[in-house]
């Protein structure tokens, strides 16, 4: 008896401590509220077309958005061919994320990408540059 309540405090103490909060609680005038982190670093969103083909473009055309100062969160749609970011307007702009997209070898609407990082993209990577951007469902 000793051991099944002791096993089931142990797993009651796991199932508790690996819930994990990612919003941070704040008061208002007694009302609690959740906000998420990302949000209050993003004052604008923009969505643009960006060429590339697999899980492993989507890995490397958003850590070249993240690369850049300012940015909450960035999401490229693998179908549709677009990426969203959330950023801080007073920190970057637009043309940083296409810059720095086009460095890491992948074309967007603005700048094309860099053909140095696009020869060392894996074969599954190299996307046709004539492909469409910003396909729609």
């Amino acid at each position: 008896m000793k051991k099944m309540i002791l096993t089931t405090a142990v797993l009651g103490l796991l199932a508790f401590t690996s819930c994990k909060n990612d919003a941070k609680q704040t008061t208002d005038g007694g009302n609690s509220t959740s906000v998420n982190v990302e949000d209050e670093l993003a004052t604008a969103k923009t969505t643009f077309g960006v060429r590339g083909n697999c899980g492993m473009c989507k890995s490397t055309i958003e850590k070249a958005a993240k690369s850049v100062d300012g940015v909450a969160s960035a999401n490229w749609d693998v179908k549709k061919k677009q990426i969203t970011i959330a950023f801080n307007d007073d920190k970057t702009n637009e043309d940083a994320f296409h810059k720095a997209i086009a460095e890491s070898g992948y074309d967007t609407e603005k700048s094309s990408g860099s053909e140095e990082a696009y020869k060392e993209l894996p074969a599954c990577c190299k996307y046709d540059h004539e492909m469409a951007m910003s396909v729609e469902e």
